[in-house]
């Protein structure tokens, strides 16, 4: 398992907080050069910015045997317009999935869709969502955010879920506060994705990067399993990969292993080898850079594979398609 050096974890530390950095956000959406360079990167991990990007990838992905999950990114919405837009996207993405015969999972986080305006407003419009995703026979699974949106996520997923069970929640380990928000919603009969987390928290309500977050994780996934849901497992920390085999929890039919599209490609085609279920998941749109900023933080050394990206000539989504075996 790789060991992250005290360094690596004030370099992740200092990225996640130039990811929060509109000003630096807007520079690269306006500096073109900078733009560009940093855009080549994002190709890695994101498949584009339009949505026949994301499904052009889903469909080859789907053809490798994996399942997907699609992402328009954006979060944090606060005119009330673009939120309207968000959603619109969202659902010409459900209906050419549809349309497409293409099997995949929309995520999305609440606060591109209206929660940073009102609790209301992205309550209607995941609820116009949900009804359009349930007869397109399409699975709808919410992101989780910053913690000081974690209330805010469950009561609306709650509520949401209460009228339309296809809707999944997506819970981080690393938040103090999980085991009881896993309890807390033991009677919904949807999907509960599993990640360790990506935003930088304060030390009083989160558990940083360590041992004792990864058996938080694990004991939340044998909680999730426990109590009958769907499980998505949402890691690449191969300990834990191995104690998840190791405990046999693969054999039931409602778990899966879910990693992001352009990390550690090796290590979802060994496993899909291996006849475990792997689902990637795919993102696209012009919102990349706090997720591209957060794919590097996460794993260090894909910093010095961004700097090989911004200078080859190479084709990155071939590459990377490739590498999914």
């Amino acid at each position: 398992m790789y060991q992250v050096s005290d360094l690596e974890k004030q370099f992740t530390a200092a990225l996640k907080s130039i990811a929060r950095r509109s000003d630096l956000k807007s520079y690269v959406e306006q500096t073109p050069q900078v733009n560009r360079l940093l855009r080549l990167t994002a190709d890695r991990y994101v498949t584009g910015e339009h949505r026949k990007d994301g499904l052009n990838v889903g469909r080859k992905l789907l053809a490798k045997g994996y399942a997907v999950s699609i992402e328009y990114i954006g979060e944090n919405t606060t005119v009330a317009t673009e939120c309207e837009a968000a959603a619109l996207e969202m659902m010409a993405l459900i209906h050419d999935l549809s349309q497409g015969g293409v099997p995949a999972r929309v995520s999305f986080d609440l606060s591109h869709i209206g929660l940073s305006l009102d609790k209301e407003f992205a309550f209607s419009h995941l609820m116009n969502l949900a009804e359009q995703a349930q007869e397109a026979g399409v699975e709808l699974f919410i992101s989780m955010e910053e913690s000081s949106k974690t209330d805010d996520i469950l009561s609306v997923y709650e509520r949401a879920a209460s009228f339309n069970p296809n809707i999944g929640i997506t819970l981080q380990a690393h938040l103090t506060r999980t085991p009881q928000d896993l309890a807390a919603i033991v009677a919904s009969p949807s999907r509960i994705r599993i990640v360790k987390g990506a935003y930088q928290e304060p030390a009083d309500c989160s558990i940083p990067r360590s041992s004792t977050l990864s058996d938080r994780y694990l004991e939340l996934v044998e909680s999730t399993i426990r109590q009958g849901h769907r499980v998505s497992i949402a890691t690449h920390d191969e300990h834990i990969i191995e104690e998840v085999l190791e405990r046999g929890w693969l054999s039931n039919s409602d778990v899966e292993f879910e990693m992001l599209y352009g990390i550690r490609p090796d290590l979802s085609s060994s496993l899909k080898a291996a006849g475990h279920p792997v689902r990637i998941y795919l993102t696209y749109g012009h919102q990349w850079f706090l997720y591209l900023c957060h794919r590097i933080a996460e794993y260090p050394p894909n910093l010095f594979q961004a700097v090989m990206d911004m200078v080859s000539n190479e084709e990155v989504e071939v590459e990377v398609i490739k590498a999914y075996g």
